[in-house]
């Protein structure tokens, strides 16, 4: 299964050098299901993996003229904020065994990968549904990106997940900014999130396998590459259709696989 992993590991570079997210959606269940990783520990690998990764995507996009700035950083510093809240505070609080139904007992673990496939179902139906790029009405509204980052915020701190998704949308309706600089500056946003999030998880001592993770980045990388200069010819959005359904079949195994198996 290792093997398979390894090989999957390159279409979390492939996603995010396309469509500018989805790289954690996956990133969590081949780290889980495929390397047999701690669904706890599977969040501080997933941040430093789709981090690093995207910060190799956004040099290529700066190059090519896609990164805005100022939008990531009206949207990243409230993102940074509850972050730290709940990986740094709420997070290390969770028991371990949260109840008990009978004699089977719901675990941290267990409750991590259910939200986590609730998460992955919610994007792919953004990812499936077309986006109607025309709602901007060509104003930046920073109060709007900052309560949406925030939010995204929380999203990356429970489960290790960069939200690009999420991310995307906004900067589009929100920041005004075409689709392929709304997938740099995505990127950007991803790479701060992420660091700021393994950062905290190695303050409190999360044990960290650095020859794994060095591993997976490097083979994530690649297909960060090769996604990015695909994306010079193909349009992002008419991929990210195709990436849904992806996850929507990977959200709904991941809930059977937990309720039933």
């Amino acid at each position: 299964m290792e093997y398979i992993g390894y090989l999957a590991a390159i279409i979390i570079g492939l996603s995010l050098g396309l469509v500018g997210g989805g790289g954690s959606i996956l990133t969590i269940p081949i780290l889980v299901y495929l390397f047999k990783i701690d669904p706890e520990l599977a969040t501080s690998y997933s941040l430093f993996i789709v981090g690093i990764t995207s910060l190799m995507g956004c040099i290529s996009h700066y190059r090519m003229g896609n990164l805005q700035i100022k939008s990531a950083l009206y949207f990243a510093v409230p993102s940074v904020f509850s972050i730290l809240i709940i990986r740094e505070v709420i997070f290390p609080q969770i028991a371990e065994t949260l109840f008990s139904i009978a004699s089977y007992k719901v675990s941290k673990s267990f409750l991590i990968m259910i939200v986590f496939s609730i998460l992955m179902l919610a994007a792919s139906i953004s990812m499936i549904r077309k986006n109607n790029q025309s709602i901007s009405n060509g104003t930046i509204n920073y109060v709007q990106l900052g309560i949406i980052g925030f939010l995204v915020g929380i999203v990356t701190g429970f489960l290790g997940a960069g939200g690009g998704f999420l991310i995307i949308p906004a900067l589009l309706f929100f920041a005004n900014l075409p689709m392929k600089q709304a997938v740099g500056t995505s990127l950007l946003i991803i790479f701060i999130n992420s660091s700021i999030g393994f950062g905290g998880d190695l303050y409190i001592g999360t044990p960290i396998d650095y020859g794994f993770l060095l591993i997976i980045s490097t083979i994530a990388f690649i297909g960060m590459l090769i996604g990015t200069q695909l994306s010079k010819r193909i349009d992002g959005t008419k991929l990210k259709p195709i990436f849904g359904w992806f996850v929507l079949i990977m959200g709904l195994y991941i809930i059977t696989k937990e309720l039933f198996f």
